[in-house]
């Protein structure tokens, strides 16, 4: 693997895996509203981790994977500038219209709002 790839890569040492880590950012968390999106977010002392929630309502099983990798893709591109902390990303109704563009600049300003200053 080349060593970029590793800097740019979306580890399972990054994401929320276990129930408990979702409902403890959603219970303790801080939580940003956009039009598609609410983010909830949780500082952490260790690392930072992101759980990307897209429910049936918002789809068909085609439709949720693009959210998911779009979503994956703005994070693993933009890491380097989110604070240490544990994120949920939950798409709304509507999400599934966006394209990869729409998707970047609403979660980078919820997430400026909520805690980091992605470029």
């Amino acid at each position: 693997m080349h060593p970029n790839n590793t800097q740019n890569s979306f580890t399972k040492d990054e994401r929320l895996l276990k129930r408990s880590q979702f409902l403890h950012v959603s219970d303790a968390g801080k939580k940003i509203h956009t039009a598609h999106f609410i983010i909830l977010g949780l500082v952490s002392a260790d690392w930072t981790k992101i759980g990307i929630t897209v429910s049936r309502k918002v789809g068909n099983a085609v439709c949720r994977n693009r959210i998911r990798r779009l979503v994956r893709e703005f994070y693993r591109l933009n890491k380097q500038h989110f604070a240490v902390a544990y994120y949920n990303i939950i798409a709304k109704r509507g999400a599934e219209q966006l394209n990869y563009q729409q998707v970047c600049r609403e979660l980078a300003n919820a997430l400026e709002r909520l805690y980091i200053k992605p470029c």
